[in-house]
């Protein structure tokens, strides 16, 4: 085992941030510390001298994320910026910007698997911003601060705004099983999980009809439009209170990697409570039946939960770090 010890180096324990090993080059590390990224050989354990270092982020960076072709490092910001950099020709991108509110936080980044070119953000604006970096502007946004027609609430949760504090999305291995969707975890205890692909193409529709002339829209064409909305609204999964949910912000998010790979969601939050949702399955049962069988188990803790992770071994396959000093392992069966 090797310990990574970044004090050496003139880093302090509390200013790295975020650390990143992807699989797509498991010998380097990227660790966030305030306003820029080191890469760090795995190898090199004697020195710990950083290979490079990225300083575009004119504020604190909040987390770091890489695309599945080791190509792209995106760094998201306290201003609300997210830097896209090129990690092989060692230089800056892209700078996406406009996509959250002015001097709102950018708390979380994730590159979509199956896109090479978009990259997927949340902020505490309660905003889920869909990029194409390629051309460094947004292509959908979905403001979580917004109440859903027709929402009951949620009765009996202490309720908070919005703010997105995680994402989750499907390794590129499992995207054809359970589909192209994002897993928000929602700072007033709501986990949500939306299809990309529907949002994409109702995007796609309501541009489609507006770049006709009202009279000249046929009838068949805007009962399609209508279809697909209806379609969007069925792929919502919406996992509150109601069904067994958080009671407190959700902090974090992952899709599971013991068993068959993406079965379970698993969330964390604030009320010291770990979900496993079991949504999958739940998408093609009726509805009475989802809101029965979506909670598959519920743990309760003594602090906060500030992150989870699975593994994909039968036994110890859930990480817990809390705010206590003891990591926790449990087995989900």
């Amino acid at each position: 085992m090797t310990v990574i010890n970044l004090t050496a180096t003139g880093y302090h324990s509390y200013d790295n941030k975020y650390v990143l090993i992807f699989s797509g080059n498991e010998d380097v590390i990227y660790v966030s510390t305030g306003n820029e990224v080191k890469s760090f050989d795995v190898h090199m354990a004697d020195s710990w001298k950083p290979l490079e270092s990225y300083n575009y982020n004119k504020d604190e960076i909040n987390q770091i994320g890489c695309n599945s072709k080791a190509s792209f490092l995106a760094a998201a910001d306290d201003s609300g910026d997210v830097k896209i950099i090129d990690i092989q020709q060692n230089r800056l991108y892209k700078s996406l910007r406009a996509g959250h509110a002015t001097v709102k936080i950018c708390s979380t980044v994730r590159f979509l698997p199956w896109r090479s070119w978009e990259v997927i953000t949340g902020g505490l604006d309660s905003k889920l911003v869909m990029w194409d970096f390629s051309k460094g502007r947004p292509q959908k946004i979905v403001d979580f601060g917004v109440p859903d027609v027709g929402s009951q609430g949620n009765v009996g949760q202490c309720l908070n705004p919005a703010f997105v504090h995680a994402l989750a999305v499907p390794e590129v291995d499992v995207v054809e099983r359970v589909g192209k969707v994002c897993v928000v975890a929602r700072g007033d205890g709501v986990v949500d999980v939306i299809d990309i692909e529907s949002e994409v193409a109702l995007l796609k529709s309501k541009s489609s009809l507006k770049s006709k002339k009202v009279g000249s829209i046929p009838k068949s064409s805007v009962t399609a439009a209508d279809s697909q909305a209806i379609d969007q609204k069925k792929r919502k999964l919406h996992l509150d209170y109601s069904v067994g949910g958080h009671t407190a912000a959700v902090s974090c998010v992952e899709f599971s990697m013991f068993g068959e790979k993406g079965n379970f969601i698993i969330s964390g939050g604030n009320d010291k409570q770990v979900k496993v949702w079991n949504w999958l399955t739940s998408l093609d049962a009726d509805e009475t039946a989802r809101d029965s069988d979506l909670l598959r188990l519920s743990l309760n803790l003594s602090k906060k939960v500030n992150w989870l992770c699975t593994t994909p071994t039968d036994t110890d396959n859930l990480v817990i770090c809390d705010t206590s000093k003891i990591v926790k392992l449990y087995t989900v069966a």
